[in-house]
C-alpha cells in the first residue's frame, strides 16, 4: 500500500503498491489524488472515486501539456485537468499548488482541507493539478507498456513545471511565491518539486512522502505490527496465528471447499500456482493494511466508506473469543469488511486480478490507476510490502510474488526493477534530499513513514512526526475531536509557511 491518498486525488495502494494522493498503497498511494493513493489492494482495489459538483472552484480546467518533456523532437501534446479557487486569494499573495496523485483529482479538496485554511489566512491563489495518466488526464490512447514509457515521476515533475511557468506568465503571478502541496506519492513529487525546479516553488509541504525507494518494503508491515498493537498487544500475534492458520491449510486441497465458504469467495478456490495462495492471504491482509493507514483520517468529505473502521474495531474482532478461534475471527473481519464495501462476494482470483492489470484500454477495471501505478513501482520505486520480515503478522506474499508482477504486467524484470529503483534514489537522494523550505509531517501510525523524513537533521528541511495518526492526517479537514498533537502540528506548518514567505 504505499502512498497512495491523502490528497485530492484517488487511493494509492495498489496490488503492488499503497502509497492514493495520500491514498501510495501497495500501498502507495491516497484519495483525492492530490495525496496519492496508490491503493488497489484489498476491497478498495480498482475502486474509483465518486466525484460530486462543487460548483465554480470545483469547475474542470485544461492545460496543454507536452507528451516527452525530454525530447525536443516530439511535438505530441494533449490535455491536461486542473481546478482553481480563487476565493481567498489577494493580490501580491502565495499560490498554492495541489500536486496529484495515483488517481482521479478529486474536486472535494477544492472546497476543504488544512491547505485551504492555510491559504485563507495567507490569501493564496489555489490550483490543483492531476497528474498524467490518472482520472481524466490521458496523453495517450491506451495504457499499453509503450504508452506508459511516458508515465514517470521526472515527467510529471516537468509537468507542473510547465504548469506552473504558463500560469505564471498567463495570469501575472511571476513576482509571487509558489508553494507546492501533496501527500503520500504527490508528498514525495512535492519535495522533488522544489529540489529540482527551485527557481520555480519558493517552499513545499510534502506530507507523508516516501523518499526512499526500495524494491523490498516489509517495514511497512513492521510498522503494521507496531500500530496494532498499540491497541492491543495481542492484536497482532492473534493475526498472525490467523494467517499462519491459513497458509497450511492452503496446502490442502481439501480445505479448499471450507475456505471459499469461510471468506465468502466469489468462485470455488482453486491453488495452482504460488500466486494464486499468495494473492489470496495478501487480499486478506490488506483488510488490516488499508486500516491501519487511514486509522482515524477524517477522510468522509471525500465520499470514502468504511471511515468507522479503525484500528480499534478490527483488534475488537480479533480478541472477540465468542467468533471462535484466531482463524475464524479473521473470517469475520473480511466479511466485516464486505459488509461495510457492499460486496456480494470476495474475488480472489489472482487469474482474475492478471487479465484486469493487462487490460490496456482506458475502460479497463484497473485503468482507475491500478495498472499505471504498479508500472510506476516496476519502473522507479518497489515499494513492495513482502512478509519477508519475521517481525510483522502475515505469511505468504514474499518478495519474488511481487516482483514477479512487473514481468506478467510489462516484461519488466527483476534486475530491470532493481536497476530502476537505484536511479532513482541516484536522481533525487533518498533519505539525503539536499535542499530548503521543505516541511515533511508524518504519522507515527501510517506505515510509510517508515521511508520518509521523521526527525529534524537539517533546520531547512523540518520533520514534524506526529505520534499517534495515519497517513496524511494533517491534510484532512480538522475536527473538534483531533488529537491534540494533530492540531499542534497544523499550526507548527503554518508558522513555518508564514516565516518562509517571508524569506
Amino acid at each position: 500500500m504505499l502512498l497512495s491518498d491523502c490528497s485530492p486525488y484517488a487511493n494509492m495502494a495498489f496490488q503492488a503498491c499503497r502509497l492514493l494522493l495520500c491514498k501510495l498503497t501497495p500501498i502507495l498511494l491516497f484519495s483525492v489524488f492530490a495525496v496519492g493513493n496508490a491503493q488497489f489492494k484489498g476491497f478498495k482495489k480498482f475502486s474509483r472515486e465518486q466525484e460530486t459538483s462543487y460548483g465554480d472552484v470545483s469547475e474542470e480546467q485544461w492545460f496543454i501539456q507536452k507528451l516527452d518533456h525530454y525530447n525536443g523532437a516530439d511535438s505530441r501534446e494533449w490535455k491536461q485537468r486542473y481546478f482553481v479557487n480563487e476565493t481567498f486569494y489577494k493580490p501580491g499573495g502565495p499560490v498554492f499548488l495541489m500536486i496529484g496523485g495515483e488517481g482521479p483529482a478529486n474536486p472535494a479538496w477544492m472546497q476543504t482541507g488544512t491547505w485551504l485554511t492555510y491559504a485563507q489566512k495567507l490569501g493564496a491563489l489555489c490550483f490543483m493539478l492531476e497528474h498524467r495518466f490518472y482520472g481524466k488526464s490521458h496523453p495517450t490512447a491506451d495504457l499499453s507498456t509503450d504508452s506508459l514509457q511516458y508515465l514517470s515521476s521526472r515527467q510529471a515533475l516537468a509537468d507542473l513545471a510547465h504548469f506552473r511557468t504558463v500560469m505564471a506568465e498567463n495570469r501575472g503571478l511571476t513576482t509571487n511565491k509558489w508553494v507546492a502541496f501533496g501527500g503520500s506519492y504527490p508528498g514525495s513529487l512535492a519535495a522533488w518539486f522544489r529540489l529540482k525546479f527551485p527557481h520555480l516553488v519558493h517552499a513545499t509541504v510534502a506530507t507523508s512522502a516516501p523518499l526512499y525507494a526500495t524494491v523490498n518494503f516489509p517495514e511497512y508491515l513492521e510498522v503494521v505490527w507496531r500500530s496494532l498493537a498499540s491497541e492491543n498487544a495481542e492484536c497482532p500475534l492473534l493475526v498472525k496465528k490467523a494467517s499462519d492458520t491459513l497458509l497450511e491449510r492452503l496446502k490442502d486441497p481439501k480445505t479448499y471447499a471450507n475456505i471459499t465458504k469461510d471468506f465468502n469467495l466469489c468462485s470455488e478456490l482453486q491453488i495452482q500456482t504460488e500466486s494464486d495462495s499468495a494473492y489470496l492471504l495478501e487480499t486478506l491482509a490488506g483488510n488490516f493494511m488499508d486500516v491501519v493507514q487511514y486509522n482515524g483520517d477524517n477522510r468522509a468529505f471525500e465520499g470514502v466508506v468504511g471511515t468507522n473502521i479503525t484500528i480499534k474495531v478490527l483488534c475488537g474482532v480479533m480478541s472477540d473469543t465468542s467468533l471462535g478461534d484466531p482463524y475464524a475471527r479473521y473470517a469475520a473481519v473480511a466479511r466485516l469488511m464486505m459488509d461495510t464495501f457492499s460486496m456480494k462476494c470476495l474475488d480472489a482470483s489472482f487469474n482474475n486480478y492478471l487479465r484486469d492489470m493487462t487490460n490496456a484500454s482506458w475502460n479497463g477495471t484497473a485503468a482507475g490507476g491500478g495498472r499505471q501505478w504498479v508500472y510506476q513501482t516496476c519502473t522507479e520505486f518497489g515499494f513492495y510490502q513482502s512478509t519477508d520480515s519475521p517481525n510483522q503478522p502475515f505469511s505468504g506474499f514474499p518478495l519474488e510474488f511481487h516482483v514477479s508482477q512487473c514481468a506478467d504486467f510489462y516484461n519488466v524484470s527483476a534486475k530491470q526493477v532493481a536497476e530502476a529503483v537505484a536511479q532513482t534514489n541516484e536522481y533525487y537522494g533518498g533519505f539525503n534530499i539536499c535542499s530548503t523550505r521543505i516541511v515533511f509531517p508524518n504519522g507515527s501510525i501510517d506505515p510509510w513513514h517508515a521511508l520518509g523524513i521523521t526527525q529534524d537533521g537539517n533546520p531547512d528541511l523540518p520533520a514534524v512526526f506526529i505520534k499517534g495518526t495515519a497517513h496524511c492526517a494533517n491534510m484532512y479537514p480538522a475536527r473538534d475531536d483531533d488529537l491534540p498533537q494533530l492540531t499542534l502540528a497544523r499550526e507548527h506548518v503554518l508558522l513555518l509557511l508564514q516565516q518562509w514567505l517571508k524569506e
